[in-house]
């Protein structure tokens, strides 16, 4: 795909032939149908109708257009039953056949049903169309008039697949006007890496530790591995997704284009608020702006208040797949932000000798949460609660299998420890006002990503594939 770079160039030379700048755009959307169809071509049909869909329902919402109303009630109606199609019509055969199975099969046999293929990145383009859609009916963007830029505003292929999901107003002007400098290129590449660097060297090292003891059986994980098996998992999905986002901030920039950030330091936080303010950011402005503001918000009451948080996260749940326990985690969060927000008043004046205690709880809660998130079945979690718990086996982390603590997961597992830490953004900020100290430290950034890079190259040579987490949502 780097090869669009020389394209980008050359159209920042000619930035006054508009016909140049849709020739990049052009270039970008073969190349971003040619890698979807790489990796499932089959489905491409799928992606190519949501945003057509998509393209014809935002010129239909425009303002002053009659109709539009109903228009984007069918739109939005049409994006969700085709990601409910894909995405849930397991689940609801798998809740009829229950159902039936109460009322003594008075339905007669249960369903079958051999499943359907999820389409990779279905929940990202379906929400990016959302987003799309809602925007112009409220007057917020104009609807792209040109098929050719809304199909690669759909389709960019670096944050097609696992986000992070950018609203069209955030790049509208950017596919009818931008230029790629020196400076975009070095801090894309030195991004990318960075992103790399995250799943190859952290991720990919610490999810032998956390699959080793998740895959224990419960009566031989004592409370040492459990709590030491969920904090390598809470380490693997975040460098693995925080990576992923970085990459594709990267490639972005290399191509022209500024996308929202998606993680800020989300260990960090010092309540379940606050982590979701720093989780998966453009996710929890999407849920915010499109469905729990519309709801009601804060606006009605403590009661409301909850139910609303509670809808919404129920739903953010349910948005990661079709299980129970994506929907229990969904619920997890949801009940300990609405406990938040009434114990709001009493917590604000809390005094700042707390915030150490605000973060272990976080944390805890968190770590909590991941349990139910990465464990399959009900019965599965509430195992590893037990073994947590120091109910099922005794001892301490000889319970973990010898093997996988191999020297590379530990120096993985420390450094990914040190980097949930905002110190180094911290450090950057204080050197750059002194131009001597910033420089050393940008060459040694420099020498730190070349060497991370090639460490990267070796390892996935040597390794085997490893998909990112998020490419099934």
């Amino acid at each position: 795909m780097a090869v669009g770079l020389p394209l980008q160039a050359w159209a920042n030379r000619r930035a006054g032939a508009g016909w140049v700048l849709g020739l990049a755009n052009t270039w970008l959307l073969v190349a971003s149908m040619v890698f979807y169809a790489w990796g499932e071509v089959y489905l491409v049909w799928v992606m190519v109708a949501s945003c057509l869909l998509n393209y014809a329902g935002g010129l239909w919402c425009e303002p002053g257009r009659a109709g539009r109303r109903a228009a984007l009630i069918g739109v939005v109606t049409a994006n969700l039953v085709l990601l409910a199609w894909f995405k849930y019509s397991g689940l609801a055969v798998e809740l009829a056949n229950r159902l039936n199975a109460a009322l003594g099969h008075g339905f007669g046999a249960d369903l079958k049903w051999a499943g359907v293929v999820l389409p990779l990145g279905i929940s990202f383009y379906t929400f990016h169309g959302i987003s799309y859609v809602v925007d112009v009916w409220r007057g917020k963007v104009a609807p792209c008039r040109s098929l050719r830029d809304f199909l690669c505003y759909s389709t960019l292929f670096p944050q097609l697949v696992a986000g992070p999901i950018v609203r069209y107003s955030e790049v509208a002007g950017q596919f009818v006007q931008r230029r790629v400098g020196r400076e975009d290129l070095v801090e894309g590449a030195r991004r990318f890496i960075v992103g790399l660097g995250k799943k190859v060297l952290i991720a990919n090292q610490v999810a032998v530790l956390a699959d080793a003891i998740f895959a224990l059986p419960e009566a031989g994980r004592s409370a040492a591995a459990a709590w030491v098996g969920v904090t390598a998992y809470a380490l693997q999905i975040f460098f693995d997704f925080s990576g992923y986002s970085d990459m594709a901030v990267g490639l972005g920039r290399m191509f022209g284009f500024r996308f929202p950030e998606n993680f800020n330091h989300p260990y960090a936080a010092g309540s379940m608020r606050d982590f979701w303010r720093r989780w998966h950011m453009t996710l929890s402005r999407f849920f915010r702006d499109y469905l729990y503001i519309p709801l009601g918000g804060n606006r009605h009451g403590a009661l409301r208040t909850a139910l609303n948080l509670l809808a919404v996260f129920a739903l953010c749940g349910l948005w990661h797949g079709a299980s129970w326990n994506f929907l229990a985690w969904g619920l997890f969060h949801g009940l300990f932000l609405a406990a938040e927000r009434v114990l709001e008043p009493v917590t604000e004046r809390a005094p700042g000798w707390l915030r150490p205690f605000a973060h272990g709880y976080t944390l805890v809660a968190v770590l909590l949460s991941w349990v139910i998130f990465r464990c399959e079945t009900w019965a599965q979690t509430l195992g590893y609660f037990r073994s947590m718990a120091g109910l099922t086996a005794s001892g301490g982390l000889t319970a973990i299998p010898a093997n996988v603590v191999t020297t590379g997961v530990l120096y993985a597992s420390a450094a990914g420890v040190l980097l949930c830490a905002p110190w180094w953004p911290a450090l950057r900020t204080r050197t750059a006002r002194w131009t001597l100290a910033d420089r050393a430290l940008g060459v040694g950034e420099a020498g730190f990503a070349l060497a991370v890079l090639l460490l990267c190259l070796l390892l996935v040579g040597a390794g085997t594939h490893n998909p990112f987490i998020y490419y099934r949502f």
